[in-house]
């Protein structure tokens, strides 16, 4: 059985595809928030490779197939923007100062604890990019001379964190503005970050959609200025 599954071209992606399915099913069921899709899935992949013996590599040949659909993905986040034009238009100086805050924020945390851990060069810049899509945060990474694998990590974590704790957040600091919610979200942990905001209401996924597009217009922008302080 384990030899005919390693063996199927379509494996890593059947696997994929049914961890997430669970993840939204336990999610829908439970209604906690730490508990995202990605995060179960993640951990019944895990489980299922180590229960069966199956190798990271065997399962990422099929896996991989869904990085294609990655960016695609990320321009379909355009939709809900559009249809809130206006309110864009209406909030449009408080909208770019915000992102801008967000990803200067970003920037200057992993420069604070990369300086306090005492973190090398290659590390720091690895770390740069986390808060923005994958798309984007790897082909930052690599450019700056990252450690791609861990870039990932990276990006993987400020998208979970993000959609995990981000209702307890924003309960916790009295935040009820869509505008603001959207915003913080899609700047600080991108498309997973977006995917949370849109549960919230119409009008934070838009947001989010409009803080991933121009988030990673300024990283793209200012991290090469900020690689160079370390």
């Amino acid at each position: 059985m384990i030899e005919f599954l390693t063996d199927s071209a379509v494996f890593g992606v059947a696997l994929s595809l049914l961890a997430f399915q669970i993840g939204v099913f336990v999610r829908k069921k439970t209604g906690l928030s730490f508990l995202t899709p990605l995060v179960t899935a993640t951990v019944i992949i895990i489980i299922f490779l180590v229960a069966s013996g199956i190798d990271f590599e065997t399962y990422n040949e099929g896996a991989e197939i869904l990085k294609y659909f990655l960016t695609p993905a990320t321009v379909c986040l355009a939709v809900p923007l559009y249809q809130k034009l206006m309110i864009l238009k209406k909030n449009f100086a408080a909208v770019i100062l915000g992102i801008v805050s967000g990803v200067l924020t970003s920037a200057l945390i992993i420069l604070a604890f990369c300086l306090i851990f005492n973190l090398n060069h290659q590390v720091y810049v690895t770390l740069l990019p986390k808060s923005v899509t994958t798309a984007i945060g790897l082909s930052v990474s690599e450019e700056l001379g990252g450690i791609i694998s861990l870039t990932m990590a990276a990006i993987v974590i400020a998208g979970n964190v993000g959609g995990m704790f981000a209702e307890i957040i924003f309960k916790v600091f009295r935040i009820k503005e869509p505008i603001s919610k959207g915003l913080a979200l899609g700047t600080a942990s991108h498309v997973m970050g977006t995917s949370k905001a849109m549960e919230i209401g119409e009008l934070e996924g838009a947001m989010g959609s409009l803080s991933i597009a121009v988030a990673g217009i300024i990283t793209v922008i200012v991290l090469p200025i900020f690689a160079n302080m370390l």
